[in-house]
């Protein structure tokens, strides 16, 4: 009797532990991954057959005060490999760092110093003044070399702003002389332009202009891809908050219980199949109560409000499972709700270094920029600084953007032109 049940916990344990190697891959899918994710279970068993969701059109999905609601660009995130083809910006503009415009070793450290230093909108907002200190070089000699990226493609990366970068592309058009000068008076008059309508070749310059990239890695931005919620949260007519998931975009699996061959090899199939079957539940099941969490813990939000501090942990603590687990299981995963479609991690606080939160830098960075010096705004390369000092920690200038994009912070050479606007 003993060994009997022995036997069955073995076959209770081996049924579990087969559900949950299907469950793990299958959660840490995206909605839009998840058709791909289940094709290896799939591929070899005859008695399976899955519906593909997304022949469907999206937006029957989703409940109409959610997909014509407002969308929160402050909760979307930013691009961080920026491609066109195969190669990144940052390739593209390694590759012309080569003898012809940088031939010595200080010219291509200046270069690679403005590579590293640009926003991503493409322009430099390094601290020169301290690269040239820290080097001994002059300020001159810097400034020399930067204005050689007029000559590097795209046209207008490594310009300050605006007006530089239509410079550096006016450069690269060829145009009569009096149409060239106009053009550039006109370029550095930027906020009068059309004071110049009277000038005889204001048309001919304007043309020119017009045509202009802005900004200047405009070619390098990917577009983003079709992004499909898991939940949608909203409320009904009587005022009462929902949490729905998005399951027409879910396999339909189909299980031929009558397969009409009775094999040792059918049967281990139709396990398998079933095993499928409740780790696409579990998924189900596991998504549902992360957004049930998410709405019990940031009511507020959704009635207008800010996102209030939530750790992995406690989601972890009421899954019993892994912060890390919890974290892989909320990559990729959206929901829709009538502030718009928001990234499902954005509603927690990830560790970045034992107490240190991404939240509490982020305060910190928001506080800098407040109090920071009107004439001389600072670069997030200087923010980056100021960061790791006081956390102690190491970050690179990229989160530091990805953090300002977030808070919906301008970079530096936008917000020295708007507090010029606000003085004037």
């Amino acid at each position: 009797m003993a060994a009997l049940r022995q036997t069955q916990n073995v076959a209770a344990k081996h049924k579990l532990s087969t559900t949950l190697r299907n469950w793990l891959p299958i959660l840490h899918s995206s909605l839009s991954e998840l058709q791909e994710a289940i094709e290896p279970f799939v591929e070899s068993n005859p008695v399976v057959e899955v519906k593909n969701p997304f022949e469907e059109n999206l937006s029957k999905s989703i409940p109409k005060r959610i997909l014509y609601g407002s969308v929160s660009n402050a909760s979307s995130e930013k691009i961080e490999a920026l491609t066109i083809g195969q190669k990144s910006l940052y390739e593209v503009l390694e590759e012309q760092i080569d003898s012809r415009l940088f031939p010595t070793p200080s010219s291509r450290s200046i270069a690679r110093f403005i590579v590293e230093n640009l926003d991503e909108n493409g322009y430099y907002e390094g601290d020169s003044e301290a690269f040239c200190a820290q080097n001994g070089m002059e300020m001159e000699s810097f400034e020399r070399v930067r204005k050689r990226f007029a000559y590097v493609e795209p046209v207008g990366i490594g310009a300050k702003d605006v007006k530089e970068c239509f410079l550096f592309q006016l450069e690269n058009v060829e145009l009569g002389d009096e149409v060239y000068a106009l053009a550039k008076k006109m370029i550095e008059d930027l906020e009068n332009i059309h004071t110049y309508a009277k000038e005889e070749r204001f048309g001919e310059a304007m043309h020119v202009i017009s045509r202009f990239r802005n900004p200047p890695n405009i070619d390098f931005v990917e577009k983003s891809p079709e992004v499909i919620p898991d939940i949608m949260i909203f409320f009904d007519d009587d005022g009462n908050i929902e949490v729905k998931l998005n399951d027409d975009y879910y396999p339909v699996i189909k299980i031929d219980n009558d397969y009409g061959v009775a094999h040792e090899f059918v049967t281990k199939k139709l396990k398998e199949a079933k095993s499928l079957v409740d780790a696409l539940e579990m998924r189900r099941a596991t998504l549902y109560k992360v957004g049930l969490m998410i709405v019990e813990y940031q009511y507020d939000f959704f009635l207008g409000g800010d996102i209030k501090p939530l750790t992995l942990k406690t989601l972890a603590d009421e899954f019993g499972h892994n912060p890390s687990t919890i974290s892989r299981a909320i990559a990729n995963k959206f929901i829709a709700c009538d502030r718009g479609v928001i990234p499902m991690k954005d509603f927690f606080t990830t560790a970045i270094d034992e107490d240190i939160s991404n939240a509490a830098i982020k305060e910190y960075v928001a506080e800098l920029v407040k109090n920071e010096p009107r004439e001389k705004p600072l670069s997030d390369m200087k923010i980056l600084q100021l960061v790791q000092e006081k956390f102690k920690v190491k970050m690179v200038r990229r989160t530091i953007a990805k953090y300002r994009k977030q808070l919906n912070i301008a970079g530096s050479s936008e917000r020295k032109k708007l507090y010029k606007l606000n003085c004037s």
